[in-house]
């Protein structure tokens, strides 16, 4: 059963950066279709910020983050890392990774409801 803890959140001044990682345990992450990282704010809906596809490597960002954070992966360590660059007050949230079993048509990458696997989320603060 597949198990995923966050970290690396933390308190960041703006234009800060801060690695978020994705640890999973009790499978294999490459064996799901895609990983993808949410966030939500208080009082905010829970938006999908960036996706991998284990497959072939796709990458998908939100635009608001686009140019600024990074999805990667490390097979040996069985992680999902996400940099996060130039950070804005905005970008403060609760940072969830997730797992998507398999492809659902219809849907995009940022559609929560097709992962079936979720951490427990780490904080990232932005502010002065």
């Amino acid at each position: 059963q597949l198990q995923l803890v966050e970290s690396g959140g933390g308190l960041v001044q703006p234009g800060g950066s801060l690695r978020l990682s994705c640890a999973a345990s009790g499978s294999t992450l490459k064996y799901y279709y895609a990983i993808g990282w949410f966030r939500q704010a208080p009082g905010k809906e829970r938006e999908g910020v960036s996706c991998i596809v284990s497959s072939d490597g796709s990458t998908y960002y939100a635009d608001s983050v686009k140019g600024r954070f990074t999805i990667s992966r490390d097979d040996a360590k069985n992680t999902v890392y996400l940099q996060i660059n130039s950070l804005k007050p905005e970008d403060t949230a609760v940072y969830y990774c997730a797992a998507d079993i398999t492809p659902h048509s219809g849907s995009s990458w940022s559609d929560d409801w097709m992962y079936e696997y979720w951490g427990q989320g780490t904080q990232v603060t932005v502010s002065s």
